[in-house]
């Protein structure tokens, strides 16, 4: 299916999940580690400026941010985790909320994990990897910022993901990516619509 990515628009933000629209049609979601260039990536992959906020304060997004792209398909941004500072109780709620969106929610089509090419796998990002695969979650794997890398380091970050990433079910896949250099843009788009 053709996506139309350039015509997506921001709908709503909800801090709870009774606040989200009704769950039919599909949703990608969008989740990473407070600064690993989660909003970035979005803005990117749908070619609109300035579509989700982006900050050099890591954690910024405190809420689930919604875009509409038809009427049928939604990306979905959700809290930025790790360490950004806010209180315990809020990381708490916010882990409890994702855990709930993406094992609940029906619509959920599939899951874009952004983590930083330079720090991927932190103890939060294998956590929600097996979410995925617990819910039986398609999860592709958006490793941002892979201009800054050699690539003698691009090869041992691809030994490194072959070695840690275990996934009998054949659900994770993973890229290289950098919406600065425009690297891996377009097989993002192709995932999103594999899913769709």
């Amino acid at each position: 299916m053709l996506v139309p990515f350039q015509k997506t628009t921001f709908i709503m933000s909800v801090a709870k999940l009774i606040q989200l629209p009704d769950d039919e049609g599909c949703e990608i979601a969008f989740a990473g580690r407070s600064n690993a260039g989660k909003s970035t990536a979005l803005n990117a992959i749908t070619g609109v400026k300035n579509l989700a906020r982006t900050s050099k304060t890591p954690g910024r997004t405190q809420t689930i941010n919604l875009f509409k792209i038809t009427d049928e398909i939604r990306l979905v941004d959700l809290p930025g985790y790790g360490y950004a500072q806010v209180p315990l109780a809020m990381k708490k709620e916010w882990d409890k909320l994702l855990s709930q969106y993406l094992q609940n929610r029906e619509s959920l089509r599939g899951l874009c994990l952004v983590m930083d090419s330079r720090h991927p796998l932190k103890d939060f990002d294998i956590h929600i990897l097996d979410w995925a695969v617990s819910a039986n979650l398609p999860t592709h794997i958006l490793l941002s910022k892979a201009d800054k890398l050699t690539k003698l380091e691009k090869i041992k970050l691809e030994q490194f993901l072959k070695n840690n990433i275990i996934d009998p079910s054949g659900l994770i896949t993973y890229q290289l990516f950098s919406a600065l250099k425009n690297i891996g843009i377009v097989e993002a788009r192709k995932k999103i619509c594999e899913w769709v």
